[in-house]
């Protein structure tokens, strides 16, 4: 009724004599368009008389009948930018390419204030940065929400969450339900102003070491099992994926990792409103006891205090096209020898039959190379040596030239250790050569050590990875 309130009651008040109440002897009161004649002799005569009655019919109307709808005044009102931008873009495509269009553009900046010579200076290089800027601001640490996925969360978080992973495709449901489960834990970043929306997804593998093998991190579900705190001391982050692509470059996987570090160990404040930010939280149980406990072993020391390592198992992309590249350039010039040694050389030419250079470069094309036992063995140690150099090795501007490795090493990662097939998926052998790489991060450290890398170069590495790096410029001629 509230809403057809001016249209029931205008016609009721039409309808009843006009009547106006007793006012004090001496005192005007003059309405609607004689108020502002007030006091005036032009205000007695206009308000009196035959017209009386009629304007003020006329100011009761204007007061009760609202304005006609938009839709009424659509035809009036200027079309919308979109229409205006595509004639504007029609116009200017039909106009010759030259002189006519640079004195149409000149003439648009002129009318603006704007310098056109100073505008198409401007590169597409600093838009990008600007535009970066902008992005850095709107998705800054303040906006985000971290939240907790878990089975019980909405299906079409899920959803989302399995269709942007890029690192290892979830299969199936039950593989993600895997990923969810026991021992797992998947943390991701919202904006405050859409929540529940991933914008950037960090799975965790909750051990007794550290992993060196994807397959058992990833493997198909095995009957459910009822979390054993005694064995969980290392969190290993094996996944971590952009779900906007449009957000590239914006620093949202560093502080992502460092909450959920907080959120897995550090001591929680206020670990009741943290809770309610966490999508799918446990706290559909009943009983009392077990959400007391729940908060005190939060309030006490995070989710998991006695975890005590932190390590990612990580990707090698691009190794694989940096070794052919290698192998490349060697079978150009015949009998040039600069990856192998002559031992290593003359153990592939008798399982191949064929020069190793030449032959390694074809079968690394299409994977065939590990379909034989022999020629896995024999490039165990070849393959592990060239891998840590071209982690530790091969730079872009004095930086590590493998992306993954640069974004673990400005967060002051250490390049822990190789392992040798550790994803033998067709993604993972045709990336690295099956090897993946684990980047621990002492939580002590890691300021100094990001400090180090993004100030002198710097790269800190384990006694493994630097053995392996002296091996390649012992035997390799690069």
């Amino acid at each position: 009724m509230s809403r057809l309130g001016p249209f029931l009651v205008a016609p009721r008040l039409l309808r009843r004599p006009w009547v106006l109440p007793r006012r004090p002897s001496g005192v005007s009161i003059v309405t609607g368009p004689c108020a502002g004649l007030a006091g005036s002799g032009a205000a007695a005569s206009l308000c009196s008389g035959p017209a009386a009655p009629s304007l003020a019919m006329e100011e009761l109307l204007s007061r009760s009948v609202p304005p006609l709808p938009p839709y009424e005044t659509r035809e009036k009102a200027p079309p919308p930018a979109e229409l205006r931008s595509a004639e504007f873009m029609r116009s200017y495509r039909a106009l010759e390419a030259g002189p006519p269009r640079a004195e149409l553009l000149a003439r648009l900046a002129r009318d603006f204030g704007v310098d056109h010579g100073r505008v198409a200076e401007f590169s597409a290089k600093e838009m990008n940065g600007m535009l970066k800027s902008m992005l850095s601001e709107w998705f800054s640490t303040g906006f985000l929400n971290l939240e907790r996925v878990t089975w019980q969360s909405p299906c079409e978080v899920l959803q989302k969450i399995s269709d942007s992973e890029a690192v290892h495709p979830v299969r199936n449901w039950i593989d993600m339900k895997r990923r969810v489960g026991s021992y797992r834990r998947c943390y991701f970043f919202a904006h405050c102003a859409i929540p529940g929306e991933p914008l950037i997804v960090l799975h965790v593998a909750l051990t007794n070491e550290i992993s060196s093998s994807i397959q058992a991190i990833v493997k198909e579900v095995p009957p459910l099992e009822t979390e054993d705190m005694n064995k969980i001391t290392t969190a290993i982050f094996y996944s971590i994926s952009l779900t906007q692509q449009g957000l590239q470059g914006v620093e949202l996987g560093t502080h992502l990792i460092k909450r959920v570090v907080k959120e897995l160990q550090l001591v929680w404040n206020a670990a009741v409103s943290d809770e309610s930010r966490i999508i799918g939280w446990d706290l559909q149980y009943s009983e009392k006891n077990k959400q007391k406990q729940h908060h005190q072993q939060l309030l006490d020391g995070g989710e998991f205090p006695q975890i005590k390592v932190f390590s990612s198992l990580s990707p090698i992309p691009g190794f694989t096209k940096w070794l052919i590249g290698l192998l490349s350039s060697q079978t150009k010039e015949q009998g040039r020898n600069e990856l192998f040694t002559d031992a290593e050389c003359k153990e592939i030419s008798e399982i191949t039959g064929d020069p190793a250079a030449e032959k390694l470069k074809r079968l690394l094309t299409n994977n065939e190379w590990v379909r034989s036992e022999k020629l896995v063995k024999a490039l165990h140690s070849p393959f592990m040596r060239l891998c840590a150099w071209y982690l530790y090795g091969e730079k872009h501007r004095g930086y590590a030239l493998n992306p993954v490795a640069n974004f673990h090493l400005q967060n002051g990662a250490v390049l822990w250790r190789i392992n040798w097939m550790a994803d033998t998926s067709p993604r993972g052998i045709t990336a690295s050569c099956g090897m993946m790489v684990n980047y621990r991060y002492f939580l002590e450290d890691t300021a100094s050590i990001s400090a180090g890398y993004l100030g002198t170069k710097h790269i800190k590495a384990s006694e493994q990875v630097l053995s392996l790096v002296s091996q390649f410029q012992q035997n390799s001629k690069l």
